[in-house]
Order: structure tokens, then sequence, then C-alpha cells
């Protein structure tokens, strides 16, 4: 049970972070446009992204919210039913980084059918982003080590044995 209150809370805290940057983003970096955080490599740069990763399917924000909200399901019973014990720790890890930069973005969906993102690098071209974003994708990092790892001492113990 402790465990799940730990996951709830991260989960939670994360989200606050998430929804606390978007409205400075929106109450100080909306009126002026963007601003440097490192020069001549990343801007902080309002935006309002109506769409998805890279914008796709913008402006289809039923299928976004619908889609989003099983997927997130879907995440939230992996981290509360299927990962256990201290084992599958940077599963929980990656877990709680996918849903809660999930839910954020949800969040921005829901209320202003719209995500707000600011974190522009300027020296590739590259879609301006989130700190959502950023947990989403480096959870999702982390999951994909989680599993190669995995298959790696699972192959390992399995050529011991064999």
């Amino acid at each position: 049970m402790s465990v799940v209150i730990v996951n709830l809370v991260c989960v939670a805290a994360l989200i606050a972070v998430d929804q606390i940057i978007k409205q400075w983003a929106v109450a100080v970096l909306a009126p002026v446009g963007s601003m440097p955080l490192i020069p001549h490599v990343i801007e902080l740069r309002f935006c309002l992204n109506e769409g998805a990763a890279f914008s796709l399917l913008s402006g289809k924000q039923g299928l976004l919210i619908a889609v989003t909200s099983v997927a997130l399901a879907g995440v939230a019973w992996y981290l509360f039913f299927r990962c256990r014990g201290r084992a599958r720790r940077w599963e929980r890890i990656a877990m709680i980084l996918v849903l809660a930069g999930g839910l954020g973005n949800l969040i921005d969906r829901v209320a202003n059918r719209c995500v707000v993102d600011y974190l522009n690098f300027l020296f590739i071209s590259y879609p301006i982003f989130n700190f959502a974003d950023i947990c989403v994708c480096v959870g999702m990092a982390v999951f994909v080590l989680c599993i190669l790892f995995e298959e790696k001492d699972g192959s390992a113990a399995g050529e011991k044995k064999g």
C-alpha cells in the first residue's frame, strides 16, 4: 500500500511542476513571445500546440483526448498492478514519468483544447516542447532500457541453466 501512495505522490508532484511551469509560461512568457535560456542553444518560446508530437493530428482534440486517456489507463494499470517489488523499481520510475507527463498534457488538452509548449532548441530543427514531454520521453527511454536489460539478464540466466 505504501508503494501505491509513493507512486501517487510522485505522479502528483510531477504534474504540479508541469502545471506551474505552464502557468508561468502563459503569464510571463506569452506576452514577450520568447527569451533566451542558454544563448544560441535553447530559448523559452511560448507556443500553443493543438496537436500531438510534431503537431500531428492538429485540431483533432477529441481523438487525442480519447487515445491519450486509453493509453494512460494502460500505463496506470501497469504502474499500480504490474510494477511490484524492488526488482521493478526502474520500471516504476519509468511509468511514473510517463503517467505524469501524459496527464500533464491531457489536463491542458481537456481544459484549453491545446498544450502549452515553451522549450525551443536553437541549434537544431526540433519542435517546441515542455516538461511533460520530457517526462514522457525520459520515462519511455528508461522503460526500453528496463526491457533490454531484462532480456539480456533473462538470456544470460537461460544460458547458465542450459
